[in-house]
């Protein structure tokens, strides 16, 4: 880690910048490992502040209040401030809230983001030139807003002074990685056990199951296809396109589409699209005709048809049903493929 997470303080201190609807078990991911390390040095090693993007409180996706013990913009006594977010909301907007970011940057504070927090510093202009990552169901949101960064497929990234990671239980990982740079690997090797974490998982690890384990497919010449289409969900290849890339005839793809799937090769590229369309509408303040352009479509009605064929719901319905319950801070889409 090039020894930059360094403490400027006798006790490391950092700061999570809490936006309401964070999963508080990303949170507790990235806190516990800390106060553990305090309990089993027997005495402070680090001190972590709690810091509401609003208020004198943030609530978590879950529904529980987690009082504030430092507030915007009212100290910057801090060695590393940490964006805890689970959606593209409003608040992470908040022109005071990136004005305050880029106030801590420019005083060498190592800033790091955690699930969609990610989100958070690159819209404060703050993860040029760097390596980062963030929860995969936000990857088709950041790379749609901010196609310049160099998005990794990570448990979390480490570059110079920013600290980047997938949320839910990576910030173990993560804050381990920190914790054997101040104290060395055998003391984190204490922390790991101390929370039953035996194998402290490196950053280049993979945040979700393959796709042979996500689809239910084993077979490699269909998977093939597949992560083609996952590679042109904005650009959609016809039929022969796919059939050319993957070196399979168009009739061979059909068969086996047939075979191992429940649709059609097109129909399964269909609802790969129309999902990133979901997580979009439901993730990012991306206007829906942006979204029909990020996802393929020329023709926005063309668009809203095959929407509500799926879906049942209009766009314009789903994105006020999720506006109307305010957010569950969950990060995972409808699940429209076995």
């Amino acid at each position: 880690m090039n020894g930059f997470v360094y403490s400027k303080h006798a006790v490391f201190q950092v700061g999570f910048l809490l936006v309401d609807g964070f999963s508080m078990l990303t949170y507790a991911s990235a806190a516990e490992p800390l106060r553990a390390a305090n309990e089993i040095a027997k005495k402070p090693l680090y001190k972590i502040w709690n810091i509401p993007a609003q208020g004198a409180r943030a609530t978590a996706s879950c529904g529980t209040l987690v009082p504030a013990n430092a507030h915007v913009g009212e100290r910057s006594g801090f060695d590393l401030v940490v964006v805890v977010a689970s959606n593209d909301s409003p608040d992470a907007q908040q022109p005071r809230l990136l004005d305050w970011l880029r106030q801590l940057d420019r005083q060498n504070i190592v800033l790091g983001g955690l699930a969609a927090g990610p989100l958070m510093l690159a819209n404060a202009g703050l993860l040029r030139n760097r390596k980062m990552t963030l929860h995969w169901a936000f990857q088709n949101t950041i790379e749609e807003l901010h196609p310049d960064l160099m998005v990794q497929q990570q448990l979390y990234v480490i570059d110079k002074n920013r600290l980047t990671c997938a949320g839910g239980t990576a910030p173990v990982d993560l804050m381990l990685a920190v914790i054997t740079e101040h104290h060395g690997a055998r003391f984190a090797r204490q922390v790991s056990d101390w929370w039953s974490h035996p194998d402290i998982r490196p950053q280049e690890a993979p945040q979700r199951s393959e796709h042979a384990s996500r689809y239910g497919i084993y077979n490699a010449r269909v998977l093939s296809v597949i992560k083609l289409m996952e590679s042109h969900l904005s650009d959609p290849l016809d039929l022969s396109q796919l059939a050319s890339a993957s070196d399979i005839s168009e009739r061979h793809i059909n068969r086996l589409f047939k075979t191992h799937t429940a649709f059609k090769p097109m129909d399964f590229y269909k609802r790969l699209r129309l999902q990133k369309a979901y997580e979009l509408l439901s993730q990012s303040a991306m206007s829906v005709s942006d979204i029909v352009a990020a996802t393929g479509y020329s023709s926005h009605s063309h668009f809203s048809r095959s929407f509500k064929h799926v879906f049942e719901l209009s766009p314009s319905e789903v994105r006020a049903s999720l506006g109307k319950r305010g957010g569950d801070g969950s990060y995972a889409s409808v699940a429209l493929l076995p």
